[in-house]
């Protein structure tokens, strides 16, 4: 694999999106064979065929890399305008991007508009490489080829893409949008329900065309959904039944106030909502427990957490909630397994890292890279977060610094400075720095006003190496 940064971006390439890549291009080659510009202009030759077999292959892999990268800067840059810092690995067919200093779950309408934003970049090249189609068409066979199927590649792959089907983008805002609608249990099966309904029609189309890889593909999402579906209808996960009254109304006010954001505020409604004297249901009390639950993994309170939810009665509570609060609590020999649970009944990338991540704080880090689809950045930063959250600073800094020897990263050094300069190891907080600069970390700014390394100023050697970042970034 290789990597690169886009400004402050991190970029991971898996060798499997190159491996892949390469497998479209050779299965479109017959296809192509008597128009492609590499091998015939006005009818004679310009390449020998197995070299202009080569290059069309090359070009092909370079056009899928590019449009894939143009997709998850979307979602990166969509990231970024709401403070997280976003990494983006390629891996496989297409890519993923991570907020890797999320505290949690985001925010339902964050999450709607980071996702939406992936496929709103595809489709703006899309539109971007026809209009300059038409717009330079017949200037060289080479450049029509190019323009035509970034076009063709980027358009097919946003529609595609906001398909309603797990894991795609647009089976994440359909589940997103669908348990909002209709709550919890009634919004996650419709929309598993549709998504199913989808992959049987995209696998009927593909065996009409022959297209072995879509019939492949959508088969493998069809019986995810089907078996996430199954699992969601035996675990007996809550009726979504309407809460009515003025209790119910402060509720709703403070789920609201939490998605934005307002801890202050939610936990004001959701206490009195508990304490109210009158009014107050069992329904209604599970409800605020569980939504004071969620407040408390917000703010890394896990024993408040589990205290919380588990006074919630009748109403499902996520097995990645329970799994956070028991890791927060430091008995990750019990959250492993919900976390384990929560990742085989998700396509959550998430939960996989969190669940990647605990198995690494338990000493299982083989068994943990060697998850599908795993990115071993983002795993580490998960195992280090929830360390550095319970004030385990030292241990959070030596999970930090194993991680640079799998993902030799920035953010993953400087995070690990940061742990060491709370646990008071000035040498090695500046060594981790040191590191980081190698890396390419060169936001001085971010630096100098990070808590985090609070303990470090008035050293001499924190001052010079801050006053040495601003200075190259100034340069």
């Amino acid at each position: 694999m290789f990597r690169f940064r886009l400004g402050s971006i991190p970029v991971e390439v898996h060798p499997s999106h190159l491996l892949v890549s390469g497998m479209l291009a050779w299965s479109s080659v017959p296809a192509a064979q008597n128009g492609w510009p590499f091998r015939m202009v006005d009818g004679a030759p310009t390449l020998g065929h197995a070299s202009a077999m080569v290059v069309y292959i090359l070009s092909w892999m370079l056009i899928v890399f590019v449009s894939v990268l143009i997709h998850e800067m979307g979602h990166a840059l969509a990231s970024r305008l709401f403070g997280y810092r976003p990494s983006i690995a390629l891996v496989w067919m297409g890519g993923h991007t991570l907020p890797t200093d999320a505290p949690g779950p985001l925010p339902w309408k964050r999450d709607l508009l980071i996702t939406a934003a992936g496929p709103f970049f595809g489709l703006m090249l899309g539109v971007l490489s026809g209009v300059g189609f038409v717009l330079l068409e017949g200037r060289s066979p080479a450049l029509d080829f190019f323009l035509l199927t970034f076009m063709l590649a980027n358009l097919f792959w946003a529609f595609l893409n906001m398909l309603p089907v797990l894991p795609l983008d647009g089976g994440r805002i359909t589940t997103t949008l669908a348990t909002r609608v209709f709550g919890p249990r009634r919004g996650f099966v419709l929309a598993q329900g549709l998504a199913l309904l989808v992959c049987v029609g995209a696998v009927v189309y593909g065996l009409k065309s022959g297209s072995l890889l879509l019939t492949l593909i959508f088969a493998m999402y069809g019986m995810q959904s089907f078996r996430v579906v199954a699992e969601a209808l035996r675990s007996g996960q809550a009726q979504s039944v309407p809460l009515e009254g003025p209790l119910a109304e402060k509720l709703r006010e403070a789920r609201a106030a939490l998605d934005a954001g307002q801890m202050d505020e939610a936990r004001r409604l959701g206490a009195s909502v508990l304490e109210a004297e009158e009014g107050l249901t069992p329904k209604l009390a599970s409800h605020a427990h569980h939504l004071m639950g969620w407040l408390a993994l917000k703010e890394g309170h896990g024993r408040q957490a589990l205290d919380h939810f588990s006074q919630v009665q009748g109403l499902p509570v996520e097995p990645h909630a329970v799994a956070a609060s028991f890791s927060l609590v430091g008995d990750d020999g019990r959250a492993v397994e919900w976390w384990k649970q929560a990742w085989q009944t998700s396509s959550d990338r998430t939960v996989l890292h969190e669940y990647a991540g605990t198995l690494i704080r338990l000493g299982r880090e083989a068994e943990a890279l060697k998850l599908p689809g795993l990115d071993p950045e983002a795993a580490f930063s998960c195992a280090e977060r929830v360390l550095f959250i319970r004030g385990a600073y030292s241990e959070a800094a030596a999970v930090g610094e194993a991680a640079l020897q799998h993902a030799p990263s920035a953010t993953l050094a400087y995070d690990a400075a940061c742990a060491y300069a709370r646990a008071r190891n000035v040498p090695d907080a500046m060594r981790l720095l040191h590191r980081a600069t190698e890396l390419g970390f060169t936001d001085g700014a971010y630096a100098a006003s990070d808590e985090d390394l609070a303990p470090l100023h008035g050293y001499p050697a924190f001052e010079e190496w801050l006053t040495a970042l601003r200075q190259s970034a100034a340069s």
